[in-house]
């Protein structure tokens, strides 16, 4: 299948041309299975949502550089080298769709994409930094020797202010409208004379990132429309569900069976809820203990969880009979709770093997008036959160970063950051499953727990 028809401008590099970095312009009508269609994207947003994890949580400039050429290497690699370029296309394309579809969906595609490109660009030789900027058919030429020599002093007084002394082979400079690098004004890091900015080739990344972002932007709105009037409807049966379900997609491991360290029985419930549990899981437990009783969103949530840390059969339905049959009764308890707890276990109906819910799922759920389930980061008020996080040992400077990026709606950076303060360790992957929230807890605390008292 094409994914999307259209006529295409492709660079095919001859033996002497020099390789440029895809601006996109286009989609390739390449023939793409449908696998290939929904794992390539799943790779290239595995980049992407590093790279949002990566700003968020301040990373400098060069620990970036070096975060994205691993993750680049890591998930856009291809056991056919010839096939790494259609790989990067496709995948790009793809999530065009996926992300084309609300404004907060282009808005984060956008600046993710951008940044990616980028890091891309920097990493690139000038020759090939050179070939793109004519891919972009740029208006500007380079300043000449006379020009750059009557400039030369004042250009090193702004290389000098910004930690960047000019080297001999420094001396490519664009003279480029002052309006079309904001952020290289902005940060007072360029020359300015007569409405003009002097861009050298160690800045130009700002100018090509941003017509590349214009360029991005203009083409998410047309994707938008082909989406809304034409593919949407055509692909209902085959593409529709795919791309709907990728901007929420878990791409981390699989919890439906326990992991190393994720083993728990009956007895040890208590000591881990408290130890181990991620907010979200510790609330519903809290409340069910005080209740008796959850909805169905919330005993889904929770049963799950449990199953995927170990919590067999068995003891699954000790504790749920024990909670719920003191305020429904055992006789009503087996009629009409017993019966989906062996579901979620694959043991009744289509002997589905049920997966614990990721952190997306969880953030993306909407509880009702009586309902628990949900992320607390998200769903609850800034008290509430603030006495939950007090009750799990969160406090100080470490709270006050937590609701920051509650604020910014990074709900999973929030979670890790909790994760951290109350393990006292970096969690660097950051925190994408409640389960693997757990498995990581307890990766921590059992060595400690085992280890031999000092001999006295």
């Amino acid at each position: 299948m094409e994914i999307v028809r259209s006529h295409v401008h492709r660079n095919i590099p001859t033996d002497d041309a020099v390789n440029t970095l895809p601006l996109y312009r286009s989609a390739p009508p390449l023939e793409v299975r449908l696998e290939d269609f929904e794992l390539y994207a799943m790779d290239r947003l595995r980049v992407l949502k590093g790279i949002s994890d990566g700003l968020s949580r301040g990373k400098k400039p060069e620990e970036m550089d070096q975060l994205v050429n691993n993750l680049w290497k890591t998930h856009m690699r291809h056991q056919q080298a010839s096939e790494v370029v259609n790989k990067d296309i496709i995948s790009h394309f793809v999530l065009r769709l996926v992300y084309c579809r609300t404004e907060d969906l282009r808005k984060w595609f956008l600046s993710m994409e951008t940044s990616l490109f980028r890091y891309r660009f920097r990493r690139e030789n000038a020759e090939a930094q050179r070939a793109t900027m004519a891919e972009f058919n740029l208006p500007y030429k380079a300043v000449n020797h006379v020009e750059f020599e009557r400039v030369k002093d004042k250009l090193e007084q702004v290389a000098r202010s910004i930690g960047q002394p000019l080297r001999d082979n420094d001396t490519i400079f664009y003279k480029v409208p002052f309006e079309e690098v904001p952020e290289l004004v902005a940060g007072r890091k360029v020359f300015i004379n007569q409405g003009y900015a002097y861009v050298g080739m160690n800045q130009v990344v700002s100018l090509v990132a941003t017509l590349f972002r214009s360029q991005l932007s203009k083409a998410l709105i047309l994707t938008n429309r082909k989406w809304t009037s034409t593919i949407r409807e055509q692909e209902k049966h085959r593409l529709t569900p795919i791309v709907e379900a990728l901007c929420s997609s878990y791409l981390g491991p699989d919890y439906s069976q326990p992991r190393e360290y994720a083993q728990i029985s009956l007895k040890d419930i208590d000591q881990v809820a408290k130890s181990s549990f991620p907010l979200c899981m510790r609330h519903l437990f809290e409340k069910l203990r005080e209740d008796h009783h959850l909805k169905h969103g919330g005993r889904m949530q929770l049963g799950l969880f449990l199953k995927g840390v170990g919590l067999n059969l068995d003891d699954a339905l000790a504790f749920w009979r024990h909670e719920f049959s003191q305020k429904v009764g055992l006789e009503r308890f087996e009629k009409e709770y017993a019966y989906s707890i062996r579901h979620n276990y694959g043991k009744e109906g289509k002997r589905t093997d049920y997966s614990p819910y990721s952190c997306q799922k969880v953030i993306s759920s909407t509880p009702g008036v009586g309902d628990h389930h949900g992320c607390p980061y998200r769903h609850f008020s800034e008290e509430n959160l603030r006495a939950a996080l007090n009750r799990m040992g969160v406090n100080g400077r470490a709270i006050e970063d937590v609701m920051d990026k509650v604020r910014n709606r990074h709900y999973q950076l929030a979670c890790t950051l909790t994760f951290e303060a109350i393990h006292g360790m970096q969690c660097d992957a950051g925190i994408n499953h409640p389960n693997q929230y757990f498995s990581d807890s307890q990766k921590i605390l059992k060595p400690k727990a085992q280890d031999p008292p000092n001999a006295s």
